[in-house]
């Protein structure tokens, strides 16, 4: 007895190979399409947080940079503050040994001086030289004498003690000085007492007329 083939079935319940093996390669497809995604996700993540965390770390390091800078340069002034101005309290100390060299040479007359002979004329140089010499010291020391006479009256550098009635210099000029003064640095050591002529034009009036050019009037 022989068997009846059957003959492959056809129809809507029949499988297609082909349309599953697509099936399934989209689906694989788009599983690796999402991985790739989440991979790109993960990465750019991670590289955005690395850029914070250097970002952050330039900062931290720019900060730490800058305030070291700042230390520094703290410290090469109070280093060049120390070399300039260390001297400063010895240095007003001496000041009085200038102004009794000063006062000593004030207080000879200058015929005297010029009649002085032997042991005085002797005695008068020595003091003279000495009192150059002493200026020389504090001027190897940065500290040097302030002289304002005829110069317009300075508040930061002068201390006014009177004013003088005089007509013919502009008002504000010194033109007395009672005790010099002097400079350490770029700092005031002792301000110069001074005299200050007042009852004169005002120095804006002076430089006006000065700045005017001079007109000749023809005969």
């Amino acid at each position: 007895m022989s068997e009846q083939m059957r003959a492959p079935e056809t129809g809507e319940g029949a499988a297609d190979p082909s349309s599953t093996a697509k099936a399934e390669a989209n689906a694989e497809a788009e599983a690796l399409a999402a991985a790739d995604a989440q991979i790109g996700a993960d990465a750019a993540a991670e590289r955005a947080r690395l850029e914070g965390e250097i970002a952050n770390l330039k900062d931290k390091f720019l900060r730490a940079f800058a305030e070291a800078e700042n230390v520094r340069r703290r410290a090469d002034k109070e280093v060049a503050d120390a070399k300039a101005y260390g001297v400063a309290a010895f240095a007003r100390d001496m000041l009085n040994v200038a102004d009794d060299l000063a006062r000593a040479l004030a207080a000879v007359d200058d015929k005297v001086k010029d009649e002085a002979e032997g042991s005085l004329k002797a005695l008068l140089e020595g003091l003279e030289l000495t009192e150059r010499g002493f200026h020389k010291a504090l001027e190897k020391h940065g500290i040097r004498k302030i002289e304002p006479r005829g110069e317009r009256f300075d508040p930061n550098l002068h201390q006014a003690m009177f004013e003088v009635p005089d007509p013919s210099v502009p008002s504000g000029t010194v033109v007395q000085v009672v005790q010099a003064g002097y400079t350490i640095g770029e700092r005031v050591l002792r301000p110069a007492m001074v005299g200050v002529a007042r009852g004169g034009p005002k120095p804006e009036a002076v430089k006006s007329d000065a700045a005017k050019p001079d007109t000749a009037t023809g005969g």
